[in-house]
């Protein structure tokens, strides 16, 4: 019998964690190498999963996929902080909205157009509730922290290896293979080594000659100190988008990503918190906490990164913005690729090998 293939994963973000949880269940020889648990990208995300925001249609329908992979994995891992709370959305003009709704329904995604009265009995603590919004009921977050720790501690029950504290500093190569990873504690040595390590993995794909092409653009997330429940789900206004986390705190942005604080953080979340309390009725007691400024792994197309490399066997990346929405699909793909090396053809689109053509 053959010894289960031994894999290294660089991160332990909700993507990182997804990977190692979905490669111990098949079996594998997983060891995880992270800073620490949860990431870095991973605790200033917004959280929300979705398949919308004016994506092509073929992102649309992967996102689509790994939306039901959320409730999939949720029945593997019951104690998942996952709310399918829906999403109220304004944030459009009329006009451009309507289209938006026509497209969307078009592919099949289940938007409901409200007026003003339904809005307010969907987000009764509005201070001024939409005159015109889409619900999209089936929308929902999670607490990607903590889901990306249960699935690692999970995955630590299942035989794999969490090395926090440890930072890779380059990649190991032999005989023209991915051999490993040269991390602060020495070197590991492995069959396969994925890159889920979101702004790092640029520079460890480089020190073996790979260029990913990845931006990092800031994004501010201001975070209440926790209250009663003041929000029922998502909502997406002009410049505010906002959801209350099952720990009571209501986060928001300018947008899910959040945007470019400026040299002046401190200000900005002030400013961007005051917003927060006059979008919402009794919210005199709403205190701002802290605010997160994280920097979000984004190839330069806006698609994800996903798959092995040509000219470098042993090494596969996964690298995206919207990782919490991607999570469950990627890891479950990724995982399967890696161990029946066999390339899955719903991810043709996100090789890297698309941006040397």
């Amino acid at each position: 019998m053959s010894s289960p293939p031994k894999i290294i994963v660089v991160g332990a973000g909700i993507i990182g964690a997804s990977i190692a949880w979905h490669l111990a269940r098949k079996g594998a020889s997983v060891t995880v190498i992270a800073s620490k648990a949860g990431g870095e990208a991973t605790p200033n995300s917004f959280a929300w999963i979705n398949a919308s925001w004016g994506n092509p249609e073929f992102y649309f329908h992967f996102r689509r996929r790994s939306m039901a992979e959320w409730s999939r994995l949720a029945a593997d891992v019951p104690s998942l902080p996952l709310s399918w709370c829906g999403g109220l959305c304004w944030d459009l003009p009329e006009a451009e909205l309507e289209a938006y709704a026509a497209q969307q329904s078009g592919w099949g995604y289940g938007m409901r157009r409200v007026d003003r009265q339904t809005s307010a009995i969907l987000e009764p603590h509005l201070a001024d509730p939409p005159v015109f919004a889409l619900h999209v009921a089936e929308e929902g977050a999670v607490e990607p922290v903590a889901a990306a720790n249960l699935l690692l501690e999970d995955a630590a029950r299942q035989g794999a290896t969490l090395l926090y504290g440890t930072e890779a500093r380059r990649l190991l190569q032999e005989n023209g293979k991915i051999a490993g990873v040269e991390t602060t504690d020495g070197a590991l040595l492995a069959d396969h080594v994925v890159l889920a390590a979101g702004a790092g993995t640029a520079p460890l794909a480089a020190s073996v000659g790979i260029d990913v092409p990845v931006e990092t653009p800031p994004g501010l997330i201001v975070h209440s100190r926790p209250v009663p429940p003041l929000l029922n789900g998502l909502v997406m206004a002009p410049e505010l988008h906002m959801r209350q986390t099952m720990e009571g705190r209501v986060i928001a942005g300018s947008d899910f990503g959040g945007t470019d604080p400026g040299d002046n953080p401190q200000k900005a979340a002030d400013e961007l918190f005051a917003k927060v309390k006059a979008a919402l009725r009794d919210a005199d007691g709403l205190e701002l906490d802290f605010y997160t400024v994280g920097y979000r792994p984004t190839p330069k197309d806006g698609f994800p990164i996903i798959g092995g490399v040509d000219g470098a066997p042993g090494l596969y990346l996964a690298v995206l913005h919207s990782g919490v929405t991607l999570a469950p699909l990627v890891g479950s793909v990724a995982a399967t690729e890696i161990i029946d090396g066999r390339p899955d053809p719903q991810l043709s689109q996100f090789r890297l090998s698309r941006f040397a053509q």
